[in-house]
């Protein structure tokens, strides 16, 4: 790795006289902190895409993924006919052929929606009784009915949704969202990770979902807890005071620099960013973490409780983010892979869900910042119409041809659905919104021509969205 530093082109070049040595120190906080090279800081404050290639309709995004794999049929997607088929045989039309996980070579038998659905708002949209505090927002958001996926298991399905391709090491969303954009948050990072668990045994989530991949490290995910320290390895170490330790950030920095200049190494670059983000975080963690100053009202709004990682904090806490101008902030919410006993588990994590969504939406469109920012609810897969297990043990498996996702603000019309699968519910019939085709209408919404957003690597223009064909679904937009 060394050698292949020394011998880069731009190093050659700046050793042979042409001089692309990098920007000297600058301020650290106020006015005396170290800057990385012109080019490189300028990916981190204003983003690589400059101008945009349309206007905007959002600024920000938040994802609340519903790790695990929510069930379509007990939130989002009501199915009478499924209901009336309850017990009988699943017909083979249906599932011949198909990709089923755990069911493979086992009889398939119809298991009708275990919850109630009635219509909410003036749209008349059916929601399950297990959303209703979210379903008497109907009319501010969109349910896209007929999502499609290609991975059926947990780990590779999520890496397929958050980095649009199963294979590991590439650039999740949020890396980049924040690379073509930049953040408008100087003292925290652009992208913004937190988790919480509730119910059955938590669903496994890699750091990998939120890495930056072959793109610069400054655009990764940093994880914050919401319980404990924020953000681990930030606060100074006992009895090193805020001077001693910009002493030694400078001094690290400073020999950083002159490496920089001498090899022009992006990782290099890197650290010097991360560095003063991380001295910056000092400050601003702990007091984006203190909710000493939000209103009963909005704690009881969302179920949040201080020092605890529930998803109602977390929902709290990433509406504080992007109201500091964070640009993308991903919610995992663990434990909806329910296999079995679905009927406890949804009864156990829906409640709080629904109010911390709700109340989402709700504070966001109060303080003015629902319209610029994408909200986006949903799994990395749905659950099969079949049931599997039996009596009060039943649960539905994995399923990828037909699921539900809800997308609010930032442009998208309010009081619609859109797609459908069949009436079973298991294949994607009309619309169908495949996840490279979300990705799309994500970036479109933030000013981003998904086919002109590429980088080059391993001698491919390398994309989000992939080399299949995907666009944004302009239907949904308001």
């Amino acid at each position: 790795m060394q050698f292949q530093s020394d011998i880069h082109r731009r190093t050659f070049l700046g050793r042979s006289g042409l001089n692309v040595g990098a920007a000297a120190l600058s301020s650290l906080l106020a006015g005396d902190a170290f800057a990385a090279p012109h080019d490189l800081q300028r990916q981190v404050d204003v983003g690589m895409i400059r101008p945009l290639h349309h206007p905007p309709r959002a600024k920000a995004v938040i994802f609340l993924c519903l790790a695990g794999g929510p069930s379509h049929l007990e939130t989002f997607d009501h199915k009478p006919v499924l209901t009336e088929q309850d017990g009988k045989a699943m017909p083979e039309s249906i599932t011949a052929g198909q990709p089923i996980a755990q069911l493979q070579g086992k009889k398939l038998l119809c298991l009708g929606p275990r919850k109630p659905f009635r219509r909410f708002g003036e749209c008349g949209t059916e929601i399950s009784e297990h959303f209703t505090q979210l379903g008497s927002l109907a009319d501010r958001f969109t349910i896209i009915r007929s999502m499609v996926a290609e991975q059926i298991n947990h780990d590779p399905a999520h890496t397929f949704m958050n980095c649009g391709t199963a294979l590991s090491g590439r650039p999740s969303m949020g890396a980049w969202v924040t690379y073509g954009l930049g953040s408008e948050a100087d003292d925290l990072p652009g992208f913004v990770v937190m988790t919480s668990k509730l119910g059955r045994n938590p669903q496994p989530i890699a750091a990998r979902q939120w890495h930056s991949g072959f793109l610069p490290g400054q655009f990764q995910g940093v994880e914050f807890s919401t319980s404990g320290s924020p953000v681990h390895y930030v606060q100074n170490p006992a009895g090193v005071s805020d001077v001693h330790q910009r002493d030694v950030i400078q001094t690290v920095a400073a020999l950083e620099q002159h490496r920089l200049t001498a090899i022009y190494d992006p990782d290099v670059a890197t650290r010097i960013r991360q560095y003063e983000l991380a001295f910056r975080m000092q400050t601003s963690v702990p007091q984006l973490a203190d909710l000493s100053g939000e209103t009963a009202e909005t704690l009881a709004l969302y179920g949040a409780e201080p020092g605890k990682a529930t998803v109602g904090t977390n929902c709290l806490m990433a509406r504080r983010l992007v109201e500091r101008g964070v640009r993308f902030v991903h919610l995992y919410h663990s434990d909806w892979d329910h296999h079995s006993g679905i009927d406890r588990f949804m009864g156990e994590i829906c409640p709080p869900t629904d109010q911390a969504a709700a109340a989402l939406l709700t504070d966001l469109d109060r303080r003015g910042l629902l319209d610029e920012t994408l909200v986006i609810i949903g799994g990395e897969f749905g659950r099969t119409p079949m049931g599997q297990g039996k009596e009060k043990q039943i649960g539905r498996d994995h399923h990828i041809q037909g699921f539900s996702t809800v997308l609010a603000g930032g442009g998208i019309q309010g009081g619609m659905t859109y797609g459908s699968t069949d009436d079973f519910g298991y294949h994607a019939v009309e619309n169908i919104v495949h996840v490279r085709d979300l990705h799309a209408t994500m970036l479109h919404l933030l000013g981003i021509d998904h086919n002109r957003f590429s980088v080059e690597y391993q001698g491919l223009d390398t994309k989000l969205t992939g080399v299949e064909p995907a666009a944004p679904v302009y239907d949904l937009f308001s």
